[in-house]
């Protein structure tokens, strides 16, 4: 893979890894900005360029709080400067093999960051996709609009579009760059047909969000969803009249009376009145909106009105609820497969207590093992943790090529069925359960 590719909206120029074996395209745009009149509405493809266009940096992030300053994360994944704020946040990031070519047809893993819908970004230090190139997979990770940049609800904004929708921008985004990467990613060496979506928390909301919706039909051929999904896990999809009475509470906040009015609001003001009008639990987030989603996603799986691919769930023994409340929600989600006559699902429990503190295998523990990215955590690191992180990758890699985790040097993972309910443990040692 040379470092400049060619693709139909223009040249890219990425750069080589440290050790020649990857090459990885940083601030790729899937979308126009979505600023000034396009705040608040849908993304829109970006426009063709000149000459060629230099990918060796991170874009910048939504607009959303600082995250440094959290007692416990902020030591754990943002004690390192994460990209400046700006709206203008829609891009994307590749990391491909050297060795690939445009005829390589390679698997792609197209990774959704968490952040409670309200901060994150594709370019957290956690996030790499050296590993994954390693192993001959695509590693695509997007940004997207958060908070209410992404999630903002309006009647007023429900007359702006044929299907009398508002909100849900986020998730917009999400199938905006999942359509550039079926329409681009052969440049890269990626094969169109062979995309796996995944993601963890509300990143894994965004994705069973995305196979519960019409609009994704044909898209992917499998999804891995990490500690915030299945059928009744901790939060349920909102309603429209959640986002609209968030939403005019915000106005309210600001004294504004009109979405033109809120479309002058600079960023960062908006930013900081969209977290103070937030009571307990997930507020700006996806919602039922008759287009994008039909139903909840409870509703759509139980009614077998998801997209019929691969699937692989599971959480962590810390995890939001406890260690039971997101196994009970994915071991519901493989038994509905098998109610509805689907590939058998395959359920993990990651179940290492990290060392170097007692916070044991918290929410997103399971991170710096999947992405290979130990050496980037201040933890005291053991053997095994580095055997773990190369059953978990190599896990995550053969179900991105098969839509099956098993391969040469690894326990054998059996689905989980009724008669077989077995999950694999991620731990000091690798087990089935």
């Amino acid at each position: 893979m040379q470092t400049t590719v060619q693709t139909a909206l223009g040249r890219l120029e990425g750069v080589t890894s440290a050790d020649g074996q990857t090459v990885i395209f940083k601030g790729v745009p899937y979308a126009k900005p979505p600023v000034g009149p396009r705040r608040f509405r849908r993304p829109e493809p970006p426009e063709p360029w000149d000459g060629v266009r230099p990918c060796k940096e991170f874009s910048g992030r939504c607009p959303q709080a600082d995250l440094n300053g959290m007692d416990f994360y902020g030591r754990e994944f943002y004690d390192v400067p994460l990209p400046a704020h700006d709206e203008d946040c829609l891009y994307l990031n590749v990391w491909t093999p050297a060795s690939a070519t445009p005829e390589s047809r390679l698997p792609v893993l197209f990774w959704i960051h968490g952040g409670a819908f309200l901060h994150g970004c594709g370019s957290e230090k956690e996030f790499d996709g050296e590993g994954f190139a390693k192993k001959g997979v695509i590693l695509v990770t997007v940004n997207y609009r958060v908070n209410v940049f992404g999630f903002f609800a309006h009647p007023d904004l429900e007359k702006e579009n044929p299907e009398g929708v508002s909100g849900n921008y986020g998730i917009l985004d999400q199938l905006c760059a999942l359509n550039w990467v079926r329409s681009h990613i052969g440049a890269f060496g990626g094969d169109p047909e062979r995309i796996t979506v995944a993601g963890q928390s509300a990143g894994c909301m965004s994705v069973q969000t995305l196979i519960s919706s019409p609009l994704s039909r044909g898209l992917m051929q499998g999804a891995i969803l990490q500690s915030g999904g299945g059928i009744r896990s901790f939060a349920s999809t909102a309603t429209r009249e959640d986002l609209w009475a968030l939403s005019r509470k915000l106005m309210e906040q600001l004294g504004v009376h009109t979405v033109e009015e809120l479309r002058a609001v600079p960023a960062l003001s908006l930013r900081d009145a969209a977290y103070g009008v937030l009571s307990e639990g997930l507020g700006w987030r996806p919602h039922v909106d008759g287009w994008l989603l039909e139903q909840t996603t409870d509703e759509a799986a139980l009614s077998g009105n998801i997209l019929d691919i691969a699937y692989l769930i599971g959480s962590t023994s810390g995890d939001i609820g406890g260690g039971e409340l997101l196994q009970t929600a994915g071991a519901a989600w493989c038994d509905n497969q098998q109610r509805l006559g689907r590939k058998p699902g395959y359920l993990y429990y990651f179940d290492r207590d990290l060392p170097g503190d007692d916070a044991g295998a918290f929410h997103s523990s399971e991170l710096w093992y999947e992405f290979e990215t130990l050496d980037r955590c201040w933890r005291p690191w053991e053997p095994c943790d580095r055997a773990l992180a190369q059953a978990v990758s190599g896990y995550w890699a053969n179900f991105v090529k098969h839509g099956d985790p098993n391969g040469e040097g690894l326990p054998q993972w059996t689905p989980y069925t009724r008669e077989q309910p077995g999950k694999m443990c991620l731990g000091s040692t690798v087990r089935m359960a």
